[in-house]
């Protein structure tokens, strides 16, 4: 299990795949993705359409048609993918989700998950969907289990 809930990994999945993609120069379809990131088609449908509507993602219609990058998207930090799916709990949030809990008034994990909290906040905010993407091209990081033949 992930720190993410899973619409966000399914979103972190396809915002990657969809980078590599445009790196190719190839726009994509939404039963690709789905394929190739192991995701529901019709769940994915909807994470599509809010990544889109961020602008973190772009889309054309037509025979050419599909979901694509550009090199404003590749710029936007990790964090705005979390934010768009999941909100901005995991920056600011209580480790077991209660609402009173503060600093004032904190909960039995709040100052050691503050500390794991921040520092993935800096990780998302402060790497590009394009870092990784480099990172997955150059064959560093991967985003599926290679076969025997590959």
């Amino acid at each position: 299990m992930g720190i993410f809930s899973k619409t966000c990994e399914y979103a972190l999945r396809a915002v990657f795949y969809i980078a590599q993609s445009s790196h190719e120069g190839r726009r994509v379809g939404i039963i690709e993705i789905a394929e190739k990131i192991k995701s529901p088609q019709a769940f994915l449908g909807k994470i599509l359409q809010q990544l889109s509507r961020e602008g973190i993602i772009l889309s054309a219609k037509g025979p050419n048609g599909g979901f694509f990058m550009d090199g404003v998207g590749l710029k936007r930090p990790l964090a705005d993918v979390v934010e768009a799916i999941d909100g901005k709990d995991i920056f600011i949030g209580c480790g077991l989700g209660l609402d009173h809990c503060s600093e004032k008034e904190p909960c039995p994990l709040h100052h050691e998950f503050k500390l794991i909290r921040n520092k993935i906040s800096v990780m998302l905010k402060e790497t590009s969907i394009g870092q990784f993407n480099q990172e997955l091209l150059l064959g560093k990081l991967s985003l599926y289990k290679r076969t025997s033949l590959e």
